[in-house]
């Protein structure tokens, strides 16, 4: 049965205060849910040396990324089993679900002991809890844009849909507000505490002092998860007063639903073009786009630029209030031109200037660091000798002597300029200006020779490193950028920090404000939920949350600390060439209630 599209001139009304509030309640609960998602995020850095004590640093971090990532991974299967319930009983109570699994897992993750404490199963009990994070991610975003769209009247769906949009920048905004907020209070008011080995045994530094750890780091960083049981209330509460979609209701009355939504959607070479097309030409280089401008932005001034974690959150929170009204613009923009030259235009521009526009930051934000990049610095090792330091599943030491330099190279953001191949059995080593410096054999050193080797090697490398200038972990750098509180923002070498990543931020705005009213105008309303949801999170969950995972582990195995945003270029630049072919022009003007949609 063909479902009956609404009157045009009832379409094209503007809205009533009633369908505001709707979309207004809509957009708040999905703000509160990205909130919960990205708390993760936001703290990858300080989870990973909870949940991943047992390996080193460089592993570690890749590990927390990765289990940031997992969350990312199931998104799809998310969107294929509430994209199918959102078509079969409807958005409204498919919104209640998502909501109530989001908020439950984020709570857990704040009361989950550490690795210290379980031991392997608290970094699985964690991945667990990312991935219910993400099943229920993957069937909050495509409900809410169908919702707004249906809702939104003719001519509009840019504007509208672009509330929702900015509701991801905006809850990650609100994760790092509470954090600063967080840290602040904690670190102001309870003492540093006092770290222990695995075994139990005091961890001491290189002086022979017990490390001690800022009191957030150590246990203040479950507050924001645990807080958000409140948000849980406040969101269960919104969705509970929202009515059903009216499109969705009509579609109901006449009996015109499908039985079988995903079938329907993605079982016919029709639809599933519908599909193949959106990922490839629209989300995978709006994913990466995205997490490039956000998240990959916040680690890397944090991890590979050296910025305090503090002032990191400050610099990337300023940017997002500057640069979130992009996403009303570029949406409302999208209205009258068409949203297909916004984001392939997003694309292009990101993958003509993220080369450009990274090493700025490092030299803006670290000048030390950027200065001592200079250095030449030239690696010779066996080619067979150097491993991918990409392991999902923890399983794998890296432990080859060439391994170990570039993980403690990577440690100190150090450019590689030259890898050159030695014979096969060659130890590595590397030469930073004029000092050559030889790693050892993880895999052919045992007890005390083992030790000797790592004392001799780190004694050396962090000489030769000190010699070139690298400012290295807790020494004095007084060029790094620091922001002693949140407005102080207003030095020159801040503000420019700040600018540099409101940039990244409207090259975000260009791609993801207009794409929900761009996936929305691509699918008829009887599938719209189902066939919508599977490319976005497809696109969002893998192209783009496996980027911060991706790109550090291709940064650390080319020695580059930049080499990693070839992944993003190379998909930006997929996604501008399969847009410009075979994306539809002109799905601005087309009335998504009209009679052929069946």
């Amino acid at each position: 049965m063909a479902y009956a599209s609404p009157d045009a001139t009832t379409r094209s009304r503007p809205m009533t205060s009633e369908e505001k509030k709707v979309i207004l309640a809509s957009s708040a609960g999905t703000i509160f849910e990205w909130y919960d998602f990205y708390l993760y995020g936001s703290l990858a850095a300080i989870i990973g040396a909870q949940f991943f004590t047992a390996f080193p640093e460089a592993t570690r971090n890749v590990f927390a990324l990765l289990a940031f990532a997992a969350g990312f991974l199931v998104r799809p299967f998310g969107a294929l089993v509430f994209g199918a319930l959102g078509d079969l009983i409807g958005r409204k109570y498919t919104f209640l679900a998502t909501i109530l699994i989001m908020g439950f897992s984020t709570f857990l993750v704040g009361l989950l002991p550490g690795y210290a404490s379980w031991g392997i199963a608290a970094p699985i009990i964690l991945i667990a809890l990312r991935m219910l994070q993400g099943l229920a991610l993957g069937g909050e975003y495509g409900g809410a844009a169908v919702y707004v769209a249906e809702h939104a009247p003719q001519g509009q769906r840019g504007y509208f849909t672009a509330f929702i949009q900015t509701t991801a920048t905006l809850g990650l905004l609100l994760s790092l507000v509470v954090i600063l907020l967080v840290t602040a209070y904690v670190n102001g008011n309870y003492p540093p505490v006092p770290q222990l080995g695995l075994d139990g045994q005091p961890l001491l530094d290189a002086t022979g002092a017990q490390v001690m750890l800022e009191p957030f780091k150590a246990w203040g960083w479950r507050i924001p998860f645990l807080g958000s049981v409140f948000l849980l209330l406040i969101s269960l509460y919104i969705r509970l007063q929202m009515n059903e979609s009216p499109a969705f209701k009509k579609m109901k009355e006449e009996g015109a639903q499908s039985k079988a939504p995903l079938k329907e959607a993605f079982g016919n070479w029709k639809n599933g073009k519908i599909a193949l097309i959106a990922l490839l030409g629209l989300t995978a280089g709006q994913a990466v786009v995205w997490y490039s401008g956000q998240f990959y932005a916040l680690f890397f001034i944090q991890n590979v630029v050296k910025v305090d974690q503090f002032s990191a959150n400050v610099f990337v929170a300023w940017s997002l209030i500057l640069g979130t009204a992009g996403f009303i613009f570029f949406g409302s923009l999208s209205d009258r031109v068409g949203r297909k030259p916004i984001i392939l235009g997003g694309c292009a521009l990101a993958a003509a200037t993220y080369m450009w526009v990274f090493p700025m930051l490092t030299g803006v934000a670290n000048p030390a660091l950027a200065a001592a990049q200079n250095t030449p610095v030239t690696v010779t090792a066996a080619p067979d000798d150097c491993s991918f330091q990409f392991n999902p599943v923890g399983t794998a030491q890296f432990n080859n002597s060439c391994d170990i330099l570039k993980a403690a190279l990577s440690k100190s953001s150090v450019n590689v300029q030259e890898t050159v191949d030695a014979p096969a059995g060659t130890v590595a080593s590397v030469k930073v200006g004029d000092t050559v410096i030889q790693a050892y054999d993880g895999n052919a050193l045992t007890g005390d020779a083992l030790k000797a080797e790592k004392d001799r090697f780190t004694a050396e490398i962090t000489a030769a490193l000190t010699a070139a200038g690298y400012p290295l972990a807790g020494t004095e750098n007084p060029t790094v950028a620091k922001a002693d509180h949140f407005f102080d923002i207003f030095s020159g070498q801040n503000i420019q920090i700040v600018l540099i990543l409101t940039y990244l931020i409207v090259l975000v705005t260009m791609v993801y404000g207009p794409i929900a009213a761009q996936l929305v105008e691509l699918y008829p309303t009887r599938i719209r939920y189902s066939g919508l949801s599977l490319p976005y999170h497809i696109g969002n969950g893998w192209f783009g949350g496996l980027l911060p995972a991706t790109a550090f582990a291709i940064s650390a195995q080319t020695g580059n600390i930049y080499a990693g945003l070839w992944y993003a270029i190379v998909i930006a630049v997929m996604t501008v060439i399969v847009g410009i072919l075979f994306v539809p022009n002109n799905s601005h003007k087309k009335d998504i209630f009209a009679d052929d949609n069946v």
